[in-house]
């Protein structure tokens, strides 16, 4: 009888295609990362304004109830010692930081409005533009 024998081939990649590949891959990441990283800086800012205005209307119902504004943010978690007090204002009860993991700054009297209320944004300083640009109440 015939015996015969098959040769298996197993196809691997040539090393131009696999460069075709990472060639591609680099380009769509060119392409893709700095769009992310756009919609990320804006999602951040506009997180920031979101939690000052929730900060401001639970500072705004403190003073409702206080007839005077607090002091400092924990009163809104933290009561100051008053009868008149109806909190926690803010649920869950915990003041949170801004998108760049630093505390918001709270000023009262304010130098903009009746208190102020603000996030430095990225660069943790006063000022700057873009990502760095400060969120604010005013």
């Amino acid at each position: 009888m015939f015996s015969s024998k098959r040769t298996v081939r197993r196809r691997s990649f040539t090393l131009i295609e696999l460069m075709i590949v990472i060639i591609i891959l680099g380009l769509l990441g060119g392409i893709v990362v700095p769009k992310y990283m756009k919609h990320l800086v804006k999602a951040k800012q506009q997180t920031a304004r979101t939690q000052i205005e929730a900060l401001s209307q639970a500072i705004g119902d403190y003073h409702m109830d206080m007839d005077d504004y607090p002091k400092d943010l924990n009163a809104l978690i933290q009561s100051p010692g008053s009868d008149k007090w109806d909190g926690p204002y803010l649920r869950p009860a915990r003041i949170p930081l801004d998108p760049w993991s630093e505390p918001y700054h709270y000023e009262c009297p304010g130098k903009n409005s009746e208190f102020d209320l603000y996030s430095y944004g990225k660069d943790k300083a006063p000022g700057g533009d873009k990502e760095n640009a400060d969120v604010t109440n005013w």
